[in-house]
């Protein structure tokens, strides 16, 4: 008896390749035999799942759709043999290679894409990216999250290709999430809306990855910004599984010495005014709008109703899903930053600042 609960153990938590991270079989895509063998390994892609655990590993189990799935309470399940393609990426495209899912891996985590995740996710997430990252030798610029290469079709909303189909994974582009992930440093800019292949058609979630805004700050805390990286839109090396040696970072080492090396000036200014002179009043923070009296009262203007003939973009423009672009229907209140394109309905109100 004894004997037979080891051995279905050590079936479900089989250690993967490496012999460090603890790996799960239990949701093994039936899907294995069928996908073909990765030509290369550039990109590693994290993705949120947007539902919970059980469903979630069921559904990407079912279709194939992750090569691994971390749950809430740090279980790692394989999905996909990591060697094969995994249809995680949909319509997608990095630094002009369509099909991401040819070239990456994809690592699901039970979650939502502007909710906190626990310690113990983030701890296997971290562990698990990490081993990926030395089997392939993937730099931490190259950790993206799905909202990276998601791109969209021309359709009503917009008549050209777009960055900004989906926000999955987007918290994982976050520097303090990066952070306790080990990461410290991700792509300086959009190569494909650089070259003009696509359009951004999401500020906010361009201001997620590309700009300062962290909305995990708060929770994780403010850490030292991420190292951006221009030379990561260039060509990678052969991804075949590499030493521990190889993931020295000598340019991080060669950038300390030379900003030790460099003696910093202070120049002192003559301090003419009173230190409490100088301190301006605190700012009041606007209350979010809860209804239309609280957007007329902050200066919002109502601009017009959807309707098949009046898309949202023809009454608000690129500002369709912007933080000061309000929709409200059914008394609800609806900032442009959480609306979804595919569940904007007619007679939808939109309302902006004057």
């Amino acid at each position: 008896m004894l004997s037979g609960i080891v051995a279905v153990l050590a079936f479900l938590f089989a250690l993967d390749a490496s012999g460090a991270v603890p790996i799960s079989n239990r949701y093994r895509s039936p899907r294995n035999p069928e996908r073909r063998i990765r030509a290369s390994t550039e990109l590693i892609v994290l993705h949120t799942t947007e539902a919970p655990a059980r469903s979630s590993l069921n559904k990407v189990s079912d279709r194939g759709e992750c090569h691994f799935c971390v749950t809430e309470d740090g279980s790692i399940y394989r999905i996909v043999d990591r060697d094969r393609e995994a249809f995680h990426a949909g319509r997608s495209m990095w630094n002009g290679k369509e099909d991401v899912d040819k070239f990456s891996i994809g690592i699901e985590c039970v979650g939502h894409h502007d909710k906190r995740m626990g310690d113990i996710q983030l701890n296997a997430i971290r562990a698990l990216v990490k081993e990926l990252q030395v089997m392939y030798r993937i730099p931490d610029e190259r950790v993206v999250c799905h909202s990276h290469v998601a791109y969209g079709a021309p359709n009503k909303w917009h008549k050209f290709k777009h960055r900004g189909r989906k926000r999955c994974g987007m918290l994982f582009a976050m520097p303090s999430v990066r952070h306790r992930l080990g990461l410290m440093s991700r792509p300086a800019f959009d190569p494909d809306t650089r070259a003009f292949r696509l359009r951004n058609a999401d500020e906010y979630l361009r201001k997620v990855l590309y700009g300062n805004l962290d909305t995990m700050a708060a929770v994780y805390g403010n850490k030292a910004p991420l190292r951006p990286v221009v030379k990561a839109m260039g060509p990678v090396a052969p991804s075949r599984p590499a030493s521990s040696a190889a993931t020295s970072r000598p340019a991080l080492q060669q950038t300390a010495r030379q900003s030790v090396s460099q003696p910093v000036q202070t120049v002192r200014q003559p301090v003419t005014q009173p230190v409490k002179a100088l301190r301006s009043p605190p700012t009041a923070v606007a209350r979010r709008p809860a209804n239309v009296a609280d957007l007329k009262a902050q200066g919002y203007q109502f601009r017009g109703n959807v309707s098949k003939s009046l898309s949202a973009v023809r009454i608000a423009g690129a500002k369709w899903n912007a933080a000061d672009t309000y929709y409200v229907i059914r008394d609800k209140v609806v900032p442009g930053t959480q609306i979804d394109a595919a569940h904007i309905e007619n007679g939808m109100g939109v309302w902006m600042k004057k």
